[in-house]
């Protein structure tokens, strides 16, 4: 085995196992024991030895297992009983791979698990689109194996991608840096939480071999109840990804509020980090009631409380489910909205239009984000109920204009450049609009009613998530790209594979909303023969759209490789973490910043930034 780079006994080295190879070493062990422990006091005789009851037990003990192997144990557990580990953290790349304190290594751990919960997620929906390709059933062999591939789909692309991405990964890495602070509040829970993303996605993902579930990704009761084991993976895999989740906004509300530089104010503060404090708020308050509402269904079917049935309220779940759901929308396109006022000021090289309303839209996109949730349920409203929340559904509408306002008042006569960033972000626009547009659509009973549940939803929702956030995402991935990695990426290649996406995803699902306006009902895996020719281009469009995010991520690595170096500061910004070399070195800075303009002045508006700008910058190399 391979020693730690830190070691305290001078007199011997010590090996350690791999921590990811003992994590889940540990794991193993903590599940069969606690799981024969579980089936051994099982009070009927002859009980299989794998229960229910049994998993669930065995599933917490390995979840525990794998933190405590992966690096918790020393970094943690030893620690709070006063005792120093013998193996400190390492400081090549096997940081990477254990538990760390660093928020940039842990934002790139964060970064790397999103990205392959997308591959796998998206190589789920490619097996959905090859099955769709046909109005028969000759990809899946049953039904159910389909809608567990759906829910399996959604459940890891929403928990761990949608919210994660943005958050966990390029909110830990870049956040303290936009900010001058040197590191974050809870660094050493942070690290934690981010073990629990491969720990939520696996889960889910074996599902299946406890039996196909055929709720989809929002667990509807009582068809979980009644259904295969296989739920209870669900169930258990979404409280582990929404456990980072709250862990990582709460460790970045708390450094906004209190390790920010001198001179960075809330009236300075930096529109992506208002971006990541409004959707940690969102996800402070919401995902621990559906963390709730899921242990509650996990009771309801091992006890059983007869929570949900009919001997309880069964469209409970329903309401609790979406009382999340819908704010969990806004979670996943706040830090998009903030994105596009971050990059396009630089990019424009143009002060930025209306700051104050565009900060301002963002707090109203947060506080009204959990009035409109019951537009989901329309079928099952009376039309009195109906009214307020399509009233606020349209209001939405309103402060989320105000972020387009802001970014197009920016663009207005200026010299803007089309890099890949820049580029990507008109992209991500254009297409939330698209998704924006039908969503007031949706939000009117009479519309609602006739495409509930039809690929036409399909199609909206994908608009919204992929074409807004995703977009993004790869977007600022490839700004911050020179600030991670030192190095930059081919413009070219850039800008050509963004082409490719921007074309794919349009006609993938642009297609769909025809396709669901032509009565095709979603979650099912056959149709009528007359839809096969629309859903022949979705499929074909959607395996293009696949093979274009993949050359992303091929050309993404290439450039950390063996891109070209870049400066400190390629594009010319003027928020802070381009006042540090680039990677930025372990404490961020030489020295705190302290900030005495705005970020986004340029042309004669334009001051220095910091007052100690000699003491902040990199030195020169020599």
């Amino acid at each position: 085995m391979m020693a730690q780079n830190v070691v305290t006994t001078p007199s011997a080295k010590v090996h350690v196992m791999p921590p990811m190879l003992r994590g889940f070493l540990w794991a193993g062990i903590a599940f069969v024991l606690l799981n024969s422990l579980t089936a051994a006091i099982a009070p009927h005789y002859g009980h299989p030895f794998f229960t229910e009851v049994s998993i669930t037990i065995g599933w917490v003990g390995a979840v525990i297992g794998w933190l405590l192997g992966v690096g918790a144990y020393e970094g943690m557990v030893l620690p709070l009983f006063g005792v120093t580990p013998r193996v400190g953290e390492a400081t090549d790349w096997r940081r990477y791979f254990a538990f760390a304190t660093d928020h940039k290594v842990v934002g790139i751990q964060y970064m790397t698990s999103s990205a392959c919960a997308f591959i796998l997620a998206g190589g789920i929906a490619m097996a959905m689109r090859i099955e769709l390709a046909a109005s028969g059933m000759y990809f899946f062999t049953y039904a159910n194996q389909y809608l567990s591939a759906v829910g399996a789909h959604g459940t890891i692309m929403m928990f761990s991608v949608a919210t994660v991405a943005l958050v966990g990964g390029l909110g830990n890495y870049i956040v303290p840096l936009m900010i001058g602070a040197r590191t974050t509040v809870f660094s050493r829970l942070s690290g934690l939480g981010q073990w629990l993303i491969p720990a939520g996605v696996l889960t889910v993902a074996m599902s299946p071999l406890l039996g196909y579930w055929t709720t989809g990704w929002r667990g509807y009761e009582p068809l979980g109840s009644q259904g295969a084991a296989g739920i209870i993976f669900y169930y258990l895999g979404v409280a582990a990804l929404t456990m980072s989740s709250i862990i990582v906004s709460l460790n970045l509300v708390a450094t906004i509020v209190f390790n920010r530089a001198p001179g960075v104010t809330w009236a300075r503060l930096p529109m992506f980090v208002w971006g990541i404090t409004t959707v940690s708020i969102l996800n402070l308050i919401w995902l621990p009631e559906i963390q709730m509402t899921f242990i509650l269904q996990l009771l309801d079917r091992i006890v059983p409380l007869n929570l949900f049935n009919a001997a309880g309220q069964v469209l409970a779940e329903l309401e609790l489910f979406w009382l999340f759901g819908h704010p969990e929308v806004y979670i996943v396109v706040v830090p998009a909205f903030a994105l596009w006022n971050e990059i396009i000021p630089v990019m424009a090289q143009k002060s930025l239009f209306a700051r104050s309303w565009a900060v301002i839209g963002l707090i109203f996109v947060m506080m009204l984000s959990g009035l409109v949730w019951a537009h989901h349920m329309f079928t099952n409203m009376r039309n009195s109920e109906m009214f307020p929340f399509s009233f606020f559904t349209e209001m939405i509408s309103i402060p989320t204009g105000f972020a387009f306002m802001a970014a197009l008042g920016t663009m207005w006569k200026s010299r803007y450049r089309l890099t890949t960033p820049g580029l990507l972000i008109l992209m991500s626009m254009f297409n939330f609009l698209h998704g924006g547009i039908t969503g007031v659509y949706l939000a009117d009973p009479p519309i609602n009613l006739q495409v509930h549940d039809t690929m036409f939803v399909v199609a909206h929702f994908h608009y919204t998530i992929i074409g807004g956030m995703v977009f993004s995402w790869i977007a600022a991935t490839y700004y911050w790209l020179p600030k991670i990695t030192g190095r930059m990426y081919s413009e070219f290649w850039g800008k050509f594979l963004s082409i490719w996406i921007f074309l794919a995803f349009n006609t993938a699902f642009s297609t769909m909303f025809l396709v669901g306006l032509e009565g095709m009902n979603r979650w099912v895996p056959t149709y009528p023969p007359y839809l096969h020719p629309l859903n022949l281009v979705i499929s074909i469009a959607a395996w293009t759209l696949g093979v274009g995010f993949v050359l992303h991520g091929v050309h993404i690595v290439w450039a950390w490789r063996k891109g070209p170096k870049a400066s400190h500061n390629p594009w010319n910004g003027r928020t802070l973490e381009w006042m540090t070399s680039s990677p930025p070195p372990d404490n961020n800075f030489r020295e705190i910043p302290e900030v005495i303009d705005g970020f986004y002045n340029y042309g004669e508006k334009a001051g220095p930034v910091v007052a100690n700008l000699a003491d902040v910058e990199p030195q020169p190399e020599s």
